[in-house]
């Protein structure tokens, strides 16, 4: 399992450092200004829809449930399954589009009111959207066909596909003088992105015979229990996106660049949350579903608490720089061009926000694989729709004094309130329980944590000082420095004080049961 988290962070990661790539070039070209704001809201209507109809819910019902048919009653009626279900997303999502296209501009004015006092901004992001929408229909089916080769063990290529956004974005903004703004430019990056990334899947999706062809949908027993758990988890996606339109909606009444501070910062904290969080999640989902399928109940859990204590081992270094060294970050990264340095700090002092949230970010999915895992997505809704509550409540308190700030501590908040009330859900339906070797690691963790919070609070000076001097590209040096000083210090105190246990698992690769796929 660690092999595989790490394949699906591997191209993660890379996906991660291409879109560092990606919004570098955006905050050169489009820095935070106007145009900026109208093409975040262009980019943010089609994710949204992506995370609660795609990538949110589906996955949460889509995944159990092909991976318990394909485990107990073979590949034969999986794929019936997965063709039934392929079908009805495809008629599903091109009657969303068509309603989408004919009323882009209502929309806007819903999800994004502050523009209307500005009509270039809201012609502009209505302009932009229709450009981009279109984007949900192919991401969409790209979760699809993510979801069943997850489920056979085919990690990489759905990993790997979000990448080609990442340089089709790129490319595009190479090419901005050619269309009528950079925001076009951006725009039409991601519409080319969606075709690629569906190419790339269904090609991996054929060679492993898995690939799902349109069939005349049938509402059999199957098919009836994924819609049972679908419903369920769209609410909770939906739960969650509605306290991310929240941020959209209120920043839209602050002042420009308040938008795009959200967003330079929430690229930065997706870091960990990707490469760690969801990966992990990703891999344990498919995991847990097929070993209780097959009954196998301790393996689950032994499953889902080493999945727990690998997420905070790689995240703890994350949330102290994030705490600690958020304006360093933003300014070694970002600040070129039309990004200038009080747009750095606005970004810093969101992101140190929204780092208060890290931990919950990370561990969320694999609090609620043994949820999903069952077929259970009724419960995490329940905690996610009093989290959101919560968040919006807390949003609409802090935006005047705190701004975008404001909106991401709010953020952070809403979350470990998620987080707690999935634990103690699963506590009470005896699903989950900490063993001994995860509270222990946990122990070592914050202190391994205090450790190296104190020695990099200590360390950032001293090495500023060092690059004081030099005429350029000081933060760069600066942030490089601290991160290979910073990884080489909490290497060795994980070393000495959780002892090699982690380091012998990368020894080997252990084949998996007869029974299931073999891994890619």
């Amino acid at each position: 399992m660690i092999g595989r988290i790490f394949t699906v962070g591997g191209f993660t990661l890379l996906s991660r450092i291409t879109g560092f790539a990606r919004d570098i070039m955006l905050a050169a070209i489009l820095g935070a200004g106007p145009i900026a704001d109208a093409f975040f809201v262009a980019l943010r209507l089609p994710n949204h829809f992506r995370a609660i109809f795609a990538e949110g819910a589906f996955n949460a019902a889509f995944i159990p449930a092909y991976a318990r048919i394909r485990t107990q009653d073979g590949p034969d009626p999986a794929k019936l399954f997965a063709d039934r279900v392929f079908t009805m997303m495809v008629a599903v999502q091109l009657v969303l589009l068509v309603v989408a296209l004919a009323f882009t501009s209502d929309v806007i004015s819903l999800l994004a009111p502050g523009f209307s006092d500005d009509p270039h901004r809201f012609a502009l992001a209505t302009e932009l959207t229709r450009i981009t929408f279109p984007y949900l229909l192919l991401v969409s089916l790209v979760t699809l066909y993510g979801g069943i080769l997850n489920s056979i063990h085919h990690f990489a290529t759905p990993a790997a596909a979000p990448i080609l956004l990442n340089l089709s974005m790129m490319a595009t903004l190479a090419l901005a003088a050619f269309f009528p703004t950079a925001g076009h430019a951006a725009a039409w990056g991601v519409f080319i992105a969606g075709i690629l990334e569906l190419l790339l899947v269904m090609g991996d999706a054929g060679r492993a015979h898995v690939l799902a062809r349109f069939r005349w949908p049938r509402l059999d027993q199957d098919v009836r229990k994924f819609f049972r758990a679908l419903g369920p988890a769209t609410v909770g996606s939906a739960g969650v996106q509605l306290a991310m339109f929240a941020d959209t909606i209120i920043a839209s009444f602050l002042a420009a660049g308040a938008i795009s501070a959200l967003y330079y910062a929430d690229r930065i904290n997706q870091l960990p949350i990707g490469v760690i969080g969801i990966a992990i999640g990703t891999v344990l989902l498919p995991e847990m579903s097929r070993r209780l399928a097959a009954g196998d109940e301790p393996g689950a859990r032994h499953a889902q608490n080493r999945a727990i204590e690998l997420t905070l081992l790689l995240t703890i270094p994350c949330l102290v720089a994030f705490l600690l060294i958020p304006d360093l970050i933003m300014r070694a990264l970002f600040l070129r061009g039309k990004f200038t340095a009080d747009d750095a700090l606005a970004a810093g002092a969101t992101l140190a926000a929204y780092a208060i949230g890290l931990i919950p970010y990370v561990l969320i999915r694999s609090l609620t694989a043994p949820f999903f895992a069952r077929g259970d997505t009724a419960t995490p809704v329940k905690a996610s729709l009093i989290a959101v509550a919560i968040n919006i409540l807390i949003k609409i308190a802090l935006m005047g004094p705190l701004a975008q700030v404001g909106l991401a501590i709010a953020t952070a908040i809403g979350a470990w309130v998620n987080l707690g009330l999935v634990a103690w859900f699963a506590s009470r339906a005896g699903i989950a329980g900490v063993d001994g070797r995860l509270k222990r690691s946990i122990l070592l963790l914050t202190a391994i944590g205090c450790v190296f919070g104190i020695a990099l609070f200590l360390s950032q000076r001293i090495v500023a000082a060092l690059y004081r001097d030099l005429p350029a590209f000081r933060d760069e040096a600066t942030l490089a420095t601290l991160a290979v000083f910073g990884g080489i210090l909490y290497g060795a105190l994980v070393l000495l004080l959780l002892g090699r246990n982690w380091f012998r698992a990368f020894r080997g690769s252990p084949q998996p049961p007869a029974a299931l796929p073999k891994s890619d």
